[in-house]
């Protein structure tokens, strides 16, 4: 499914060349669930934002459901990105004025899914993540786990095969964070890949699978 080969990412900062992501070479396979651990500045977010498509590689070969995707240009990546990808942010990213209801239909709009299906879809995300009674209170009117179920629900409203989550209890309790935890591996379960960055040693050892990164390199897999 994911197919990474001699990807390296260079960020140029003033004079200097920093290299983020050096030599990466990684498979993972359909339904897996992977962590991806590392100290800070390690690059496992420039990882992932390699894998969300969000990020070109500065060389190197990256195929996607047995697609090259670094051939492709920026409108063809959002396509498969929005077809393909979900994402779990540790600072969830709602828009305060909208509704959970409203937040999670965002990804239908902008696909253009019809209004009828939106409305279905978010009222079977809400039951997933249970949130049903919550679908017309605003983020500022919900706690800390279940706005991190509101940005699941939206996460996988378009049906991704692939789930991203970046620290996705960062900002959370402990008792919180488990649920949401358990909340994300559920959907690992019915068959959806789950990549996780961490930085936390507990959280990260649950996964199928560990992949280290240190100095942009990967030392453990």
């Amino acid at each position: 499914m994911i197919e990474l080969e001699s990807i390296h990412r260079i960020f140029q900062v003033g004079e200097q060349q920093v290299h983020a992501l050096n030599n990466i070479n990684l498979t993972i396979k359909k339904g897996e669930y992977v962590s991806i651990m590392g100290p800070s500045g390690s690059g496992k977010s420039t990882l992932l934002n390699v894998i969300s498509l969000l990020d070109q590689p500065s060389s190197g070969k990256y195929t996607l459901n047995n697609q090259v995707v670094t051939e492709l240009n920026d409108d063809q990546l959002a396509q498969i990105r929005r077809k393909n990808i979900g994402f779990i942010f540790q600072f969830f990213h709602l828009i305060a004025r909208y509704s959970a209801a409203e937040n999670i239909e965002i990804p239908m709009i902008l696909a253009g899914i019809p209004v009828k299906e939106r409305k279905l879809r978010v009222e079977e995300a809400l039951v997933d993540v249970g949130l049903q009674s919550r679908a017309y209170h605003r983020p500022d009117q919900l706690s800390g786990g279940q706005i991190q179920r509101v940005a699941i629900a939206r996460a996988i409203i378009m049906r991704p095969q692939i789930l991203l989550a970046d620290e996705p209890t960062g900002n959370l309790d402990r008792r919180s964070g488990e649920e949401i935890i358990e909340l994300i591996e559920s959907l690992n379960q019915k068959k959806m890949t789950l990549v996780m960055i961490t930085h936390d040693e507990i959280l990260g050892c649950r996964a199928q699978r560990r992949i280290r990164l240190v100095d942009g390199k990967i030392t453990q897999l």
